[in-house]
């Protein structure tokens, strides 16, 4: 026979073993596990198009950066060439392109003025020559005073003393079969002749001066200018070595020789433009194969790519493939990269026929260099740097659907956040309600099982007085 005790207590689940603290964790998770791997489930797909964005962003930048600077070297603009070396070389200077051809006429060289005193018979650089003091002066600038003390009086010690000055005018002691001499020589130019007069001292010291015209010294060789006729225009330089004719080329005048014309051109780089459009191709092929791995539907070859579907890849694959048929000459038989053999495969990708562009570098190198890397950029000669720039432009331009696309993420990113704090906050509100109901309840179990334990005396006293 079932007592009233064990009744009661089977119906109150009274020493039933329940862990009341872990039944409201398991309850709390039962509600929250979901909805949160939902909205985690979505972030990390989120995180996946920002981050996809962001890499299709990169390649581009980094495409049109490497372009740039690759159009920028030396390789890909022609090197400069003289006909006629003897007369005058050239070279590349940093920075940029020289605008060529140019026509030069190298009418004289430039000079360093060169005096010398007599041949002393019988000298050598130790012989005395006097005690006293000379100024020298260059062109328009301030004299200097050259000073000679005894015992320092030679020949050496004179040559010394110019020296020290630092005025740009050597001093040189030669002796020979006829004799010792003193030879002065300054810097090439017109405006770098020089005076020695004599201020003091020994009468011997007229010996070594020279006040333009006369002196105890001769000229030998006059300071003079270059002197050039560049496209008829003529043009007058200290040196021989001249860098601001042309901009951004060095020209090395060798012989004067009036009449005769060189001409100063580019080499046209027919190989390193052919190079330049294989590698060109390549890159874009890279790029554009990664834009379509990140777009491609589910009937994917690896499943449909984190940013199937999105407008901006659409627009960014658009405009790129575009540049094929943008027009970068405003002139001549080659134009465009199709022209040239660039095509585009049904991918997106490019295909560059190498016969075509040889034959059309055969036929016209020079026009084609111009169109894909001119020496003046403008709107309509862009090359092919600056093409790509403006397709960058274009794409990343602030209102354009790759900054709109990369909003909306970052927004849904945040909207996903706030979401998963409100979960956290809802489930904090739920767990705390849960508590509180078995709180209760433990409490009401608590004074239920205090009556359970008196009504069990009151039935064992029953049972008691029964038998």
């Amino acid at each position: 026979m079932t007592s009233v005790s064990s009744s009661i207590a089977t119906a109150l689940g009274i020493g039933s073993g329940i862990d009341t603290g872990a039944l409201v964790t398991s309850l709390v998770s039962a509600a929250r596990d979901p909805k949160q791997k939902a909205i985690t489930d979505r972030q990390n797909t989120n995180n996946a198009k920002i981050s996809a964005l962001a890499s299709a962003s990169s390649s581009l930048n980094t495409f049109a950066d490497a372009l740039n600077s690759l159009l920028a070297g030396t390789g890909f603009a022609g090197s400069p060439a003289s006909n006629d070396p003897s007369i005058a070389a050239v070279s590349l200077l940093p920075g940029g392109v020289p605008k060529l051809p140019a026509q030069l006429e190298v009418q004289q060289l430039a000079s360093a003025q060169t005096i010398s005193s007599a041949a002393e018979a019988g000298a050598t650089a130790a012989s005395p020559v006097g005690a006293g003091s000379f100024e020298l002066k260059v062109g328009t600038g301030a004299p200097v005073t050259v000073t000679l003390t005894a015992p320092n009086t030679s020949y050496a010690d004179l040559a010394a003393a110019i020296n020290a000055q630092g005025t740009g005018v050597t001093a040189s002691v030669i002796t020979d079969n006829h004799g010792t001499r003193l030879v002065m020589k300054g810097e090439t130019g017109a405006a770098n002749s020089f005076t020695f007069t004599q201020v003091s001292g020994d009468a011997s010291l007229a010996a070594f001066t020279w006040d333009g015209a006369t002196g105890g010294m001769t000229r030998q060789v006059e300071a003079k200018d270059s002197i050039i006729l560049l496209d008829g225009v003529e043009q007058h330089y200290s040196s021989n070595t001249i860098d601001g004719a042309v901009a951004h080329l060095r020209i090395d005048l060798n012989k004067a020789a009036p009449g005769t014309s060189v001409t100063l051109a580019s080499t046209e780089p027919t190989t390193s433009m052919r190079d330049l459009m294989v590698e060109f191709v390549d890159a874009y092929n890279t790029l554009m194969k990664a834009l379509n791995t990140a777009s491609q539907t589910s009937g994917g070859s690896s499943g449909a790519g984190v940013l199937n579907g999105d407008s901006s890849i659409r627009d960014m694959k658009r405009q790129l493939s575009q540049m094929t048929s943008t027009v970068l000459a405003t002139s001549g038989t080659y134009t465009t990269l199709s022209s040239i053999g660039v095509s585009t495969n049904r991918d997106g990708t490019l295909k560059l026929d190498t016969e075509a562009l040889d034959k059309a570098l055969a036929a016209d190198a020079k026009g084609i260099t111009q169109m894909l890397n001119p020496a003046v950029k403008s709107e309509t000669t862009p090359g092919l740097a600056g093409l790509m720039d403006g397709v960058r432009d274009r794409i990343e331009q602030k209102d354009g659907p790759l900054a709109m696309a990369k909003a909306k993420y970052e927004q849904l990113g945040e909207d996903l956040t706030k979401q998963l704090e409100k979960l956290n906050d809802q489930m904090t509100d739920y767990q705390a309600q849960l508590s509180k109901v078995y709180t209760a309840m433990e409490t009401r179990l608590s004074a239920l099982k205090a009556t359970q334990s008196y009504l069990e005396q009151q039935v064992a006293m029953w049972t008691k007085s029964d038998n």
